[in-house]
């Protein structure tokens, strides 16, 4: 083993490391000063009702967790992934700034490369995010008047979506053939059952899951004719 794969190993042995503990102090302190609080002003709340109405709605969210984990940490790498579930906003923010990282350099997941440059785009990301709400935080007052303005609300509405659309566009366009079966599908699923609209995490399942098919296919039918 050469210097260079030595000093790879034990940096991914130094993130690990560093990850977990710092996962488990974050968990610790999410999850404790709710109670710290209401140990010190005198006002717990009945647990037992607590979990009662966490079943109601944890076991979707437990999914939409795990199918995160497992779409989200091979395409970040082992310290992108610390970073990114530490710090959080993945979808708006961390996992856009990876990828476009990721493609500007010609890295490939699961690559040492795309390890660095994942966790260096999402540090950056990170930092940036912070800068930017300490300036908004002190601009806050100065600024309400136009953020409130009437004629900006339907852009601070659509945000989100625009994100979406920008950089769904961007892989869509690669295979549009691919990428128009699941989404026709899932649009006229969600307009005959508005009611999933709120279960979106789930929904990524089956939707990966018809994407997946469809590729498995088109690459058989590549490899009969020769093509792979």
């Amino acid at each position: 083993m050469d210097n260079r794969e030595a000093y790879l190993d034990r940096y991914m042995r130094n993130t690990h490391l560093l990850g977990r503990i710092v996962s488990l102090a974050a968990l610790v302190m999410l999850l404790g000063a709710p109670f710290l609080i209401g140990a010190v002003l005198g006002a717990m709340p009945d647990l037992g009702l607590v979990c009662r109405k966490y079943l109601s709605i944890g076991l979707v969210w437990i999914i939409s967790s795990v199918v995160e984990f497992l779409v989200y940490t091979p395409m970040l790498g082992a310290g992108g992934s610390y970073l990114a579930f530490i710090t959080g906003n993945l979808i708006n923010m961390k996992i856009p700034c990876a990828i476009n990282a990721k493609d500007m350099v010609g890295a490939k997941s699961g690559t040492r490369e795309n390890e660095i440059i994942s966790t260096l785009s999402i540090a950056t990301s990170g930092l940036v995010t912070i800068l930017v709400l300490a300036v908004g935080v002190a601009l806050l007052t100065p600024l309400r008047p136009v953020m409130q303005s009437p004629r900006l609300a339907p852009a601070f509405a659509n945000v989100v979506p625009a994100l979406f659309g920008a950089m769904g566009y961007k892989y869509y366009r690669q295979n549009i053939r691919l990428a128009a079966a699941p989404l026709l599908i899932m649009s006229i699923l969600f307009i005959l059952a508005p009611g999933l609209t709120g279960s979106t995490g789930t929904m990524v399942i089956p939707s990966g899951g018809i994407a997946i098919g469809l590729a498995w296919l088109e690459y058989r039918k590549h490899q009969k004719e020769g093509r792979v």
